[in-house]
């Protein structure tokens, strides 16, 4: 049964607009990169693990009310105890979902960046959003470009020629062979945080083939060197020498947040709708995600839609 049909549970689409690289990461790793970002393992594209996105909520929530930890019976209702030892007591009400890349910001010859997506980025995320019982219905594509091929939401990002009309991302020429625009504006009206992402995304939104999609999103991200120094010589540690993979800035990702009803006897009995309402309420306008907060790294703005 799908759960748009159960009067217990209430869905919400929580997307992440990374506006600093951003590091999901994995650990150590034996390839090239030693820190490299979390990837799913059938298609290579960038996510974010739904375990780390809900103790990132948890936290702003915890923050935002600012009760100490343990201390919030609000809290502990909606995400479960906190403590080990108290995890059989019962569940948290709100359960979330990997979170899945949606649009990825790529060097562009005109308009600096655009936004890429593909069809098959775009049909999961129709997907999630049936399942889930969310009423946001992505407008459809008008066609699905082949490969080498674009559809640009408008003149900013296209580079006219001898009767072309071309899209050109970091070294690649795609022929513009349509539009996007309604799904531009869509984009605009639902997945923007802000009103300046907003306007740009009505016109910096490219859909390329699926494979495009692909290499974009697995060879155009940030390496990053670092180095660790000696304290007295600051002079570089032996091994101290890593690399580092960032999601880059503006990169766009969305996960589905599940509210049920409360499952805490000894607290107050909240259905879903005030499970979801909590965590809207609670919810601040900008979340750190992933490694790094120090130097920086992983600030997301961030939108729940419901």
């Amino acid at each position: 049964m799908s759960v748009a049909f159960e009067e217990t549970v209430r869905s919400g689409l929580l997307v992440l607009h990374a506006r600093t690289p951003l590091h999901p990461g994995t650990g150590t790793a034996l390839g090239l990169v030693d820190l490299p970002v979390q990837r799913e393992r059938f298609t290579g594209w960038p996510m974010i693990a739904g375990s780390a996105i809900k103790g990132v909520l948890r936290d702003a929530c915890r923050r935002r009310s600012g009760a100490q930890p343990g201390q919030d019976a609000e809290l502990t209702a909606v995400f479960g105890p906190d403590r080990p030892q108290e995890s059989r007591l019962h569940a948290g009400a709100v359960s979330v979902t990997d979170a899945r890349v949606l649009a990825f910001p790529v060097r562009s010859l005109r308009g600096v960046f655009a936004w890429v997506t593909c069809p098959t980025a775009l049909e999961r995320l129709s997907q999630d959003i049936s399942w889930s019982g969310l009423q946001l219905n992505p407008p459809p594509l008008e066609r699905e470009p082949d490969r080498n091929q674009a559809l640009a939401a408008s003149g900013d990002v296209v580079v006219s020629g001898g009767g072309v009309d071309s899209v050109v991302l970091e070294e690649f020429e795609f022929q513009r062979v349509g539009t996007c625009d309604a799904l531009g504006r869509w984009f605009a009206q639902h997945i923007a945080t802000d009103q300046l992402s907003s306007q740009r995304m009505a016109s910096h939104l490219v859909i390329l083939h699926d494979d495009d999609f692909s290499h974009f999103v697995q060879y155009s991200t940030e390496i990053t060197a670092r180095i660790r120094l000696e304290a007295d010589s600051k002079t570089a540690s032996e091994g101290g020498l890593f690399y580092e993979e960032f999601l880059p800035a503006e990169t766009v990702l969305y996960s589905v947040l599940i509210a049920n009803r409360t499952r805490d006897k000894a607290a107050q009995q909240w259905g879903a709708s005030q499970v979801l309402g909590y965590l809207k309420e609670k919810l601040p306008p900008v979340l750190q995600v992933g490694g790094d907060e120090t130097v920086g790294k992983g600030f997301c703005t961030v939108r729940l839609i419901s």
